[in-house]
């Protein structure tokens, strides 16, 4: 089915009777067909009501701007909805910001050549030079904005100029600093980042040699949006790996580098497919 002809919609409400008769017909009536539907409602008192809704375009009665602004009035205001739909062609435009490990961002870029991610790479910006030669070869934008403790106010005014406006996600593949609550700010529930390690456990610096020093027997990566609060906002997308004892520090990197190239391009492949719901600070991830 071709993307030109599918929208997707996604709700957040207080859970009560009547929610999915009133879209369905609200939908039925303006000659949408609906090819999928997703819904959760969670336990708690009073409840939330999370949707993830692909309809077919092709034989509304009105564009879709119209469509939009009716079901406001119709649907969403009286059921207090937090929503959006959106045209699935509307393709995101992402920028990607990365240090000097590069597995996560190629996994990217291979997935973007191959088709495979529903989203434009606008642009790779990275506080090293090293991986130039590399993107460039993608035909994709780099810069290089060094950054460290001394200059990072001068250097978020920089990504901010070659960002803000211009892309609608930005992700943190390997990106060796902290972006500061400013600079977060300006993208809320838009920046993705691949955390090397299973959070909560083994947040900060060398999460690796911390879980080697605890003798775990599993090692895991961890895909979650970024808040003001260092590896602490919702999460996406996990998987882990068993250990043993013979596994030694480099081992648990190898293998750890494998898990973050597959959550990360996982999260950034369901974002980008407008599956995620943010609800506080968890997500609703229809995959």
């Amino acid at each position: 089915m071709s993307s030109d002809t599918l929208a997707n919609l996604l709700i957040r409400c207080p859970d009560r009777p009547g929610i999915v008769a009133a879209i369905s017909s609200f939908l039925f009536r303006r000659g949408a067909n609906i090819t999928d539907l997703d819904q959760h409602s969670t336990d708690d008192e009073p409840g939330t009501y999370f949707m993830r809704l692909e309809l077919q375009t092709a034989r509304l009665d009105v564009p879709l701007p119209e469509l939009r602004s009716a079901f406001a009035a119709e649907v969403a205001a009286p059921f207090a909805m937090t929503w959006r739909l959106e045209a699935a062609q509307a393709r995101k435009r992402v920028a990607v910001l990365v240090s000097r490990h590069d597995h996560a961002l190629m996994e990217l870029l291979w997935a973007w050549r191959r088709g495979d991610l529903a989203a434009d790479v606008a642009a790779v910006v990275s506080n090293h030079p090293d991986l130039r030669g590399a993107v460039e070869g993608f035909g994709i934008p780099f810069h290089h904005v060094p950054n460290d403790r001394d200059r990072r106010a001068e250097a978020e005014r920089e990504m901010l100029a070659l960002l803000e406006g211009k892309v609608d996600l930005v992700v943190l593949a390997r990106y060796m600093q902290i972006v500061s609550g400013e600079f977060v700010a300006r993208f809320p529930d838009r920046i993705i980042n691949i955390h090397h390690s299973f959070l909560p456990a083994f947040a900060g610096a060398d999460p690796y040699r911390q879980a080697w020093q605890r003798g775990v027997k599993i090692v895991g990566a961890t895909a979650h949006y970024v808040t003001a609060d260092l590896d602490a906002g919702p999460i996406i997308e996990q998987d882990v790996a068993r250990v043993s004892h013979r596994h030694a520090v480099e081992d648990l990197k190898r293998m750890g580098r494998e898990l973050e190239r597959r959550v990360l391009a996982r999260a950034v492949k369901w974002h980008c497919e407008d599956r995620v719901i943010v609800h506080g600070n968890k997500t609703v991830v229809f995959s």
